[in-house]
Formats: structure tokens, C-alpha cells, sequence
């Protein structure tokens, strides 16, 4: 169902006290955020790592980000 089809006339309009008290929800800021970037990435190669992050029981990106962090770290000859 579209929003534009939604009935939204029985909810109350939250008063300024609600509005101060309200908090942001979300994932905490731990000052460490990770900026998004797009790559291409060949199918093959993308299953391979997913399914190595998942013997790993970790998410396939964090399995990219920690790969991409310990070939930054080598010295290039």
C-alpha cells in the first residue's frame, strides 16, 4: 500500500515537550565511521569472499575491510 493511501488523521501531533525529549535511535557515534565507497567487484570474486566471511562467522564486509587493512599494512618491495 502506497503512504499517500495511508489514514493518518487518528494520530495526535506530538507536543513540544515530546519534541525535547525525544533522542536520536540509531547506532551510537564512536567517532570511528567508515566512509561508503562503491567498487566493482567481478560476481566470482564477491561469492568467494562472502563465503569465506561466512566461515568465519563474520558479515562479508567487515571480512573486506579487515583484507583490504592487512594488505595496506604490507611493505611493497
Amino acid at each position: 500500500m502506497p503512504d499517500s493511501m495511508l489514514d493518518l488523521t487518528d494520530i495526535p501531533e506530538a507536543t513540544d515537550a515530546q519534541l525535547r525529549r525525544a533522542r536520536r535511535v540509531g547506532r551510537p557515534s564512536t567517532g570511528n565511521a567508515k566512509q561508503l565507497i562503491a567498487i566493482r567487484i567481478s560476481p566470482r570474486v564477491l561469492a568467494r569472499l562472502r563465503r569465506l566471511a561466512a566461515k568465519q562467522h563474520k558479515p562479508y564486509q567487515t571480512y573486506i575491510h579487515e583484507l583490504l587493512e592487512q594488505a595496506a599494512g604490507k611493505k611493497v618491495a
